[in-house]
């Protein structure tokens, strides 16, 4: 399943009673059946400010998550909207309208806390809700970002400041401002939204208490945000007509209202990001899912969320979903397409051809596989499966072929229980009726792959009937009958070594067709893992860009010992990257053994099939 619409949006996070957040079931569910890359934008601010219509402006309609009318704070824990991304195909659009922070009804800021933490997060992208402008009050509603440091973790053992971390791992930033009546000038110029924004978090010179509280939300978002962005909207609409602003026709609201709701539509569409993990990950909705699990579960355990311990965590539940996905496509693929029986050719060729399908299931949920430690148990998997089958094949033909000699030797079983090869002369009539049956079962069709071996057998069962009937026919000479019966053990040892060599040759056909696929499936894993460790490289030079930035407009500010510090930061980002470009190097080593590891295991299975049958034998 892609992206099925949703009429309206759900429940993803609980506010209970008691202060808990609690996962809900059916928004649960609803991301784990989105199997695309997801674009998860949020939105947060304070009550009453709006935040519920921008996000149904996103979603394309007017209504959806509850506007409210009155002084009460409508949306409870957070909602979400999942819909087809409007410019990105084959991507989700996931909507997370929060609760209103600062509800004083709740009287918990712990709660608004974790509320915020959590949508900071799952976000792509956060759009912060304000109104009037972006002054002192407006910044210090915001200041829950000042205590993310304590609400998140990057490592799990880390006893040194994460704080120039979260920018790597951080959503992009959006500030709204909503009713906005100034004039965007500076100084008697024109300045952009941007421009707006970015002096408004400019840092005041100087120490002390009122410095530091000032400065602090302004660092932490200039620190914390890799890309920030401004938006100010006029008031909509006027008049008590904002209490039903969802049912107003659009040409009663203020043209240039419209303009700034479709700028700010457009730049979440194109600009927010798919959602990535640590590393440069983009996960899809059912991992979204589980990493909302993952964070939900720790909080309410009372610890602290860690991006690397949820990354580890994900790691092991999803790369074990993935090898299920891909054992399950194969599983469905082959029962769909195969029919027993079958030639082993031709057997090979579908199960070269759904391998390489469900190895591409089994990569787009895996991720992280570093040593392969998941795609050697995917593939021994799949490999035991491919064997069950083959096994399978092999006796749906024994069945077939023993039916088939049944009814070919039923007039010759006739003519021995009325004693017709019991005359003198019968042993000549038995063979040539005995070669007449096995021509016409050689060329009969649709037989299967062990057709020399089911010869072989009855030949085996009727040995002693062979030779019965050669001792009593007078005709023959001792001589004769000795010279019959070593004809007779020949032709009975030829056949053997021909069902044998056949065995053999299929086994050795396997092993040759399991190595194209292997070799094939590592280039794809190849593939896999430079796609990966380009997008780390990415995400790690756009940090790099950002935190650079950051460090030039404080130097221009006059903060000379951060803009040092950011120095600091850029040069751990910078050998992060060299040693990312190394790793290349060393995962080459690891592929190159990994071929023979896969080909030793499908050896041992077939091998070791192949044994069974024999001493079944």
């Amino acid at each position: 399943m892609n992206v099925m619409p949703m009429e309206a949006p759900v429940c993803l996070i609980e506010n209970t009673a008691d202060g808990k957040l609690k996962l809900n079931e059916k928004g649960l569910k609803i991301l784990s059946n989105i199997k695309v890359p997801v674009v998860v934008v949020s939105i947060v601010g304070l009550y009453r400010t709006g935040k519920s219509y921008l996000m149904n402006r996103l979603a394309g309609k007017a209504h959806g998550f509850s506007l409210g009318s009155t002084i009460q704070s409508h949306t409870k824990g957070i909602w979400m909207w999942c819909i087809p991304h409007p410019t990105k195909p084959g991507h989700c659009l996931v909507l997370l309208d929060t609760e209103g922070l600062g509800d004083v009804k709740k009287g918990d800021k712990d709660n608004d806390n974790w509320i915020f933490a959590l949508t900071v997060l799952l976000s792509s992208t956060l759009v912060y809700n304000s109104m009037g402008t972006i002054d002192q009050y407006a910044v210090d509603n915001l200041h829950f970002v000042t205590e993310l440091t304590e609400l998140i973790k990057v490592k799990s053992k880390s006893e040194d400041d994460e704080t120039l971390e979260f920018v790597q791992f951080f959503p992009g930033f959006v500030w709204a401002v909503r009713d906005f009546t100034l004039d965007l000038s500076l100084d008697g110029k024109k300045i952009t939204e941007d421009e707006y924004l970015d002096h408004a978090l400019q840092l005041k010179q100087g120490i002390g208490k009122k410095v530091s509280e000032y400065n602090l939300p302004r660092e932490c978002i200039r620190t914390f945000f890799p890309t920030r962005k401004c938006f100010t909207f006029v008031r909509p609409i006027s008049g008590n007509d904002l209490r039903n602003i969802e049912n107003v026709p659009e040409d009663k609201f203020d043209p240039k209202f419209l303009e700034s709701a479709h700028r700010f539509c457009e730049h979440i569409y194109e600009d927010s990001q798919v959602k990535t993990l640590q590393g440069g990950i983009k996960i899809s909705g059912q991992v979204l899912g589980s990493l909302v699990k993952t964070y939900l579960d720790t909080i309410n355990s009372g610890a602290v969320p860690c991006l690397e311990d949820a990354v580890t965590l994900l790691t092991n539940s999803e790369n074990t979903a993935a090898i299920a996905d891909g054992l399950a496509h194969y599983n469905e693929r082959m029962e769909k397409i195969v029919k027993f029986p079958i030639q082993s050719e031709e057997l090979s060729k579908i199960h070269s051809l759904c391998q390489q399908e469900s190895l591409q299931v089994f990569l787009k949920r895996s991720f992280k596989d570093e040593n392969h430690t998941y795609f050697q148990q995917f593939m021994t998997e799949l490999i035991k499966i491919y064997e069950d089958i083959c096994w399978k094949n092999g006796e749906k033909s024994v069945e077939i072929c023993n039916k088939l000699i049944k009814k070919l030797s039923a007039d010759m079983e006739e003519k021995i229980a009325n004693g017709v090869y019991a005359q003198p002369g019968g042993y000549k009539q038995y063979c040539e009726d005995r070669s007449l049956l096995q021509e016409h079962y050689l060329c009969a069709p649709g037989k299967g792959i062990k057709a020399e071996d089911v010869l072989a057998e009855y030949l085996r069962q009727k040995q002693a009937e062979s030779e019965h009937i050669l001792r009593m026919d007078n005709m023959l000479t001792d001589k004769e009958k000795m010279l019959e019966q070593e004809k007779e053990r020949a032709a009975l040892l030829e056949q053997e070594k021909k069902a044998n060599e056949e065995a053999i040759r299929r086994t050795q056909q396997k092993l040759e067709d399991e190595k194209i696929n292997q070799e094939k499936n590592i280039k794809e894993i190849r593939a896999k893992m430079e796609t990966e460790k380009e997008n780390q490289i990415k995400e790690l030079e756009k940090t790099m860009e950002s935190t650079m930035k950051e460090k030039v407009a404080l130097l221009e500010q006059g903060f000379a010992k951060k803009s040092e510090f950011l120095e600091n930061e850029i040069s751990r980002l910078q050998k992060q990257s060299q040693t990312v470009e190394a790793s290349s190097n060393s995962y080459g080593g690891i592929l190159q053994s990994l071929l023979p590891q896969v080909l030793n295991t499908a050896c041992s299975i077939y091998q070791t099939r192949a044994l069974t049958a024999s001493f079944k034998k």
